[in-house]
C-alpha cells in the first residue's frame, strides 16, 4: 500500500533535523528519492528522518503497516511508505517499479532490512542460517539488481549497506548474522568496482552499539555486557540513532562524491579500541 502523510502529524524536530536542514548544499539531498528497507523503526527510521531533513523524499519499506504509518507520521510530509517483505526476492522489481511510478526514479537505496539470530554455532540450524542470509544478502542483491539499471542509465546513484561490528570483529553466538554482515562488505566492494564507472557509488556503514529498542532489549538485565561495551568504546558511550542517520546522509550526498567502496564505522571508536 502507498501512503501520504499530513503535515499535522509531524513530531517536533530533533537537533539533528535542525542541523541537517541548515547544511551547506554539498551535504544536502534535495531532489533525491531514497528507498530505505526496514525503515519503520530503529536505524531505518533514524536514517529516514535525517535524509528527509536534508531534503530527500523518503520511501520507507517494511512488512508492518502500522509501524510504517507511525514512522511516516514522525518524519512528516517528506515521507511515504510501501508495505514490502524483502524475503520475497521475486517482488523486488515490482517494488522498484511501483516506487518509481508513484514518486520518481530512486537515487538512493539503503539496504537496512535485517533479522537478528542469537544462538551458539552448534545450535544454529541450516534453515535458520539460510533465513538470515536471505533477508540480508539475497534481498540486498535482488534490490540492487532492480534499481541498478536505472541508476546506471542516469549515471547517478548511491547504494548504502548497513553492515555491523560483526562485519569487522568476532562476536560470539551470532554466526549467521556475522556471515551475512560480512558478506555485505564483499558485496559493497564488488558492486562499487563494477558500477562506479557508471556513476553509481556503493558504500556501507558499520554501526557500533547504538541506543535502539533492539539494543536495550539485548542489554536488559545484563549490566556486565553494557560495561564491557562501554569499556572497549573510546568515546565511552553508546551512539544515538541519528549518528548513523547523519553518516548515511553524508555518504549519499555530493560531499561524498569521490567516496565509493568503503565501510565506515559509526561506533565511537569501538572497532579500534582496546
Amino acid at each position: 500500500m502507498d501512503h501520504m502523510t499530513n503535515q499535522s502529524d509531524q513530531h517536533p524536530p530533533l537537533a539533528a533535523d535542525r542541523a541537517l536542514s541548515q547544511s551547506p548544499a554539498a551535504f544536502r539531498l534535495d531532489g533525491q528519492l531514497a528507498l530505505i528497507t526496514g525503515g519503520g523503526s530503529g536505524l531505518g527510521l533514524a536514517m529516514g528522518r535525517c535524509m528527509a531533513a536534508a531534503g530527500a523524499r523518503v520511501i520507507l519499506a517494511a512488512r508492518r503497516e502500522a509501524v510504517l504509518r507511525e514512522a511516516v507520521a514522525q518524519i512528516g510530509t517528506n515521507a511515504d511508505y510501501v508495505v514490502h517483505d524483502v524475503d520475497q526476492l521475486d517482488k523486488a522489481p515490482a517494488l522498484v517499479e511501483r516506487v518509481t511510478r508513484h514518486w520518481g526514479p530512486i537515487g538512493i537505496l539503503v539496504n537496512n532490512a535485517g533479522v537478528h539470530l542469537k544462538k551458539p554455532i552448534l545450535e544454529t540450524t541450516e534453515a535458520e542460517f539460510l533465513e538470515v542470509l536471505t533477508t540480508h544478502v539475497l534481498a540486498a542483491h535482488a534490490l540492487g539488481r532492480a534499481v541498478g539499471p536505472g541508476m546506471i542509465e542516469r549515471r547517478s546513484g548511491s547504494i548504502l549497506f548497513i553492515a555491523s561490528m560483526a562485519s569487522l570483529m568476532g562476536i560470539p553466538n551470532v554466526v549467521a548474522y556475522s556471515a551475512a554482515k560480512s558478506a555485505y562488505v564483499g558485496m559493497v566492494r564488488a558492486m562499487a568496482t563494477e558500477w562506479s564507472p557508471h556513476g553509481v557509488r556503493v558504500n556501507a556503514l558499520a554501526p557500533g552499539w547504538i541506543q535502539t529498542e533492539m539494543s536495550r532489549k539485548a542489554m536488559a538485565g545484563d549490566p556486565k555486557r553494557r560495561e564491557r561495551i562501554l569499556n572497549r568504546t573510546p568515546m565511552a558511550r553508546l551512539g544515538e540513532p541519528e549518528d548513523v542517520g547523519m553518516a548515511a546522509v553524508f555518504l549519499a550526498s555530493p560531499a561524498a562524491r569521490f567516496i565509493t567502496g568503503v565501510v565506515l564505522p559509526v561506533d565511537g571508536g569501538a572497532s579500534i579500541g582496546f
